[in-house]
């Protein structure tokens, strides 16, 4: 086994873990008698590779845009849910309850029956943006309870209805509803009502890097005894069938008694066995051609044998008990109330070649210990992050929200140029691709574990969601966290011309330029040590910084566009298309992203000029860049003075303006740039502090960005860099804290209230162009899908303005006191509100007085069931007014910031 492991941990280091280098344990966080922090020194050392297994197997495949070679990039009619069981994946795999290797050479998932569906439960079932309402949405019901950094100890939880799943029910009510009424969900078909449900819950225990206890426990919680078939899979990617040279040697799985043994060439042999006495069942991991388009297949045990053996009893495994993939079908018959275990054991036994007689893997003692001390090994991980300041119902939402974000790291593989070029053994593409999505991307080839926004509805990266991730996750794993920043600026992902990929959807999308705040954060996080990675970082986003000055500064005045922003329908018109007059759309967050990531990259540079005073010039460089940008938001009448408020604006051909007056986040982003300079630094940095006073003196025009000063708690002085200067700053903040505008019980609104009686209209082009308050889902169908900006509460920004607001607070110190919320006639410092806007998003997720969590709305069964309320979600965005979970219901990944809140405001 050593030499096997040996050369995949290899293959984790150049790929994922090649950043693993950089990172170290944080000096305050030393392993002891910590099992869990020892385990992540190995694997950042290389030692030993605890990351190489994990949760990396996604929830959704189908649908995606790898698996889509239509000519028009229609993903999810291409490639369905109905193919899904019977159609091999190309790219990557899916499953319930996953976990795979680092290559996704193996996966191992759960798949259920009640005796009554159409067929097995193998994947997570949901609706694309043509069947619903509003968007995607998933209509099941899982929850990702707990998993460790390493993943050697993770719990995941489902809700599997014992009547017949309402597939027809669902998509044909979805399909009638208009976006003025809401989604049409599984819990409204009234098929929990009764109680006649099981309660799945699979636990994993990590013996070593590549051997995995697995607990999966059944309960009944029907009133009658009810049967459940249960059973694990194990199967191989296939990577076999696509015609690549040299890519071309099938694997075998063979089933006999309790257990399933694969033979693969690379990984060796790797062993499932259970207790009790399942039937193994085998197919192959090949494409069902004869269901699909009525053609002959490449086996006549395909990819959905099993499937159809079990709920038809037809004869479609194979007799001889051998095929790529296989099942330990278990049968239970479970009493009312009552539940039912089913240990499994998976684990590499041999390196390859190996043939020898696989050996026994035992499931008793040994097991029971495993699983135990893994268990209490997390405990005492989460101790340590999680500390007894902090209230247990808070701490809960932090450990579950964490939990969300290692179970959200999927495998993730996808060569552009092969998907445009199409494989050997597959029919060309249409020609409409070399010219349709990411064709200009054709560099791109990707095949890492990265963490994803969430594994069904987003089961694809996003740059800026990533970035946020990273920031919880330095919380855990500081090491994964910087590879993952690290990852997404290297040659194989970083166009060219210097663009970050923005999503699978389109690469070349802008997503807000996060990337170097978050390295900032990460650092922080870390001990503020690594350097290396820091300059790492630096290195590639002045490439990327200088795309944005190059691409979306039109007019050279340093004043951005950059489209959508990642914000989709916050404006009157679909930012990311053409405008509907010829101009320019100058908007106040491109100008405020900008004038923030010059201050990143100013503070990398301080910092980084410790150690190398060639850094120097370049914090110099950022530092001017920054007042030019600042400056230009208010000399190109981005600010309004009138309505103390930042608004975007159309310039026209003829160099006229059109203010677009929408009082939205878009305005209060600016905020988000600001940074401090001490006078240790300046003294240290003469250069610096000689161009800041030749500024100062030269173009005074730039002392309400630049010349704020006053004295630090140590009793130096200190000035403030920030685009909303210290007049501004009150008059904004005026705004965005009253309560009749962005101010909601449970954190910042997108939109101001206001506009809920008063909808901004601008007419272009002959045409009427109207946002209104609306704080749910999106009515119309602008950009975004399920996708709303025009009231919602949205984590990632409220996340930045309270992050800005502590940096005021860091300057201003108690000195400045200010009316919150406005109007009420309390004062209070920055830091109190910055506090209080903490505590409100985090009400969100807590049981208020009433026992009742605001995330989950007017649904009794999860406000109240004993067996539902504690079971936390991390939907992607919340109401405006209530604080109900919308969008994206498993959206854990920067919504995981809460996790950060907690720990932030309970330091």
């Amino acid at each position: 086994m050593a030499s096997v492991v040996k050369f995949v941990r290899g293959i984790f280091r150049r790929k994922i873990g090649k950043v693993e280098v950089i990172s170290d344990v944080p000096a305050a966080a030393d392993p002891g008698d910590d099992a869990e922090r020892t385990r992540l020194a190995q694997a950042d050392s290389g030692e030993q590779a605890w990351r190489q297994w994990g949760p990396y197997l996604s929830e959704r495949a189908w649908g995606t845009v790898r698996e889509d070679y239509s000519e028009h990039g229609t993903a999810w009619d291409y490639f369905p849910h109905d193919h899904a069981r019977s159609r091999a994946y190309r790219w990557n795999e899916d499953g319930m309850a996953g976990v795979c290797d680092d290559r996704q050479t193996f996966c191992f998932a759960l798949a259920l029956w009640n005796g009554a569906d159409p067929i097995l439960k193998e994947r997570m079932f949901g609706l694309g943006s043509d069947g619903g309402n509003h968007g995607e949405d998933v209509k099941e019901y899982w929850w990702y309870q707990d998993s460790t950094p390493t993943h050697s100890y993770m719990r995941w939880r489902y809700h599997y209805p014992q009547a017949r799943y309402p597939y027809d029910d669902l998509v044909s009510v979805n399909g009638l509803r208009g976006r003025d009424e809401t989604e049409y969900e599984l819990v409204d078909t009234g098929i929990f009502d009764d109680n006649r449900y099981w309660a799945v819950t699979v636990d994993y225990a990590k013996a070593s890097p590549t051997d995995m206890c697995v607990l999966i426990t059944v309960a009944n919680r029907g009133d009658e005894e009810a049967r459940l078939h249960v059973l694990p899979t194990l199967w191989f990617r296939n990577t076999w069938a696509w015609g690549l040279p040299g890519r071309d040697a099938v694997p075998t799985i063979t089933g006999a008694d309790a257990r399933l043994v694969g033979e693969h060439g690379i990984l060796g042999q790797l062993v499932l066995a259970g207790d009790g006495e399942p039937t193994p069942l085998l197919c192959d991991n090949e494409t069902n051609a004869e269901r699909l388009w009525d053609l002959p297949g490449r086996s006549p045990y395909p990819k959905d044998g099993i499937n159809d053996h079990v709920v038809s009893g037809a004869a479609t495994v194979n007799p001889a008990g051998e095929g790529t993939k296989g099942a330990l079908h278990y049968v239970l018959d479970v009493p009312a109330g009552g539940q039912a275990e089913i240990r499994l054991r998976l684990t590499l036994t041999a390196p390859p070649p190996s043939t020898a007689p696989a050996p026994a893997l035992e499931l008793g003692t040994d097991f029971e210990t495993t699983l135990a001390a893994r268990r209490a090994e997390a405990d005492t991980f989460f101790a340590r992050i999680i500390p007894d300041t902090v209230p247990a119902a808070e701490a809960h939402v932090a450990r579950q929200a964490i939990a969300g974000l290692m179970w959200g790291k999927q495998f993730y593989h996808f060569d552009v140029q092969q998907w445009l070029d199409g494989d050997p053994g597959s029919a060309p593409p249409p020609p409409g691709r070399r010219h349709g999505r990411n064709s200009a991307w054709w560099h791109m080839n990707s095949f890492d574990v990265i963490s994803m926004p969430d594994p069904w509805e987003y089961p694809w990266y996003a740059a800026w969601d990533l970035a946020f991730h990273c920031v919880t996750i330095a919380r855990v794993d500081p090491g994964f966290a910087k590879a993952q920043l690290v990852l997404l600026l290297r040659e194989w992902y970083l166009h060219p011309n210097g663009q970050i990929p923005a999503y699978e959807w389109a690469f070349a999308d802008v997503n807000p330029p996060v990337h170097a705040w978050a390295a900032l954060r990460v650092f922080e996080i870390d001990g503020g040590r690594d350097f290396d990675f820091l300059a790492r970082v630096m290195h590639k986003l002045l490439l990327n910084f200088t795309w944005w000055v190059n691409r979306k500064d039109v007019n050279g005045n340093n004043v951005f566009e950059g489209g959508f922003l990642g914000l989709d329908n916050v404006g009157p018109f679909d930012r990311s298309a053409a405008l509907p007059v010829a101009g320019v759309l100058e908007q106040s967050d491109g100008t405020g992203w900008m004038a923030m990531y010059a201050l990143n990259l100013l503070d990398m540079a301080l910092a980084l000029a410790q150690h190398d005073p060639t850094y120097a010039d370049i914090a110099t460089k950022f530092f001017e860049h920054f007042a030019y940008i600042a400056g230009a938001a208010y000399k190109q009448g981005l600010w309004d003075d009138e309505d103390s408020f930042f608004y975007d604006q159309l310039r026209l051909p003829d160099g006229s303006k059109v203010p677009l007056k929408v009082r939205s986040v878009v305005g209060l982003l600016p905020l988000a740039a600001t940074t401090r300079l001490s006078a240790k630094t300046l003294h240290r940095l003469p250069e610096l502090a000689a161009r800041l006073r030749w500024f100062l003196t030269h173009k005074p025009e730039y002392a309400d960005v630049l010349g704020a000063r006053r004295l630090a708690p140590d009793g130096r002085q200190q000035r403030l860099l920030s685009m909303v200067g210290p007049d501004q700053v009150v008059r904004l903040l005026a705004r965005m804290l009253d309560e009749e505008e962005f101010l909601s019980p449970y954190g910042l609104r997108t939109l101001s209230r206001q506009h809920l009686d008063k909808p901004f209209t601008v007419s272009l082009g002959g045409q009427d162009f109207t946002v209104g308050y609306e704080p749910a889902e999106s009515t119309s169908g602008l950009f975004g899908g399920n996708s709303n900006w025009r009231g919602p509460i949205w984590m990632p920004t409220n996340f930045l303005l309270i992050h800005a607001l502590r940096d005021y607070a860091a300057f201003f110190g108690d000195d400045l006191l200010i009316e919150y919320p406005t109007r009420s006639g309390v004062k209070r410092t920055l830091g109190e509100i910055a506090d209080d806007l903490s505590h409100r998003l985090i009400s969100l997720f807590v049981p208020d007085d009433w026992g009742r969590r605001p995330i989950y709305g007017a649904c009794d069964l999860f406000q109240r069931h004993p067996d539902w309320k504690d079971l936390i979600a991390f939907p992607e965005y919340f109401h405006g007014d209530n604080g109900a979970g919308l969008g994206a219901w498993h959206q854990t990944g920067w919504t995981a910031l809460i996790a950060d809140l907690i720990l932030t405001t309970r330091r």
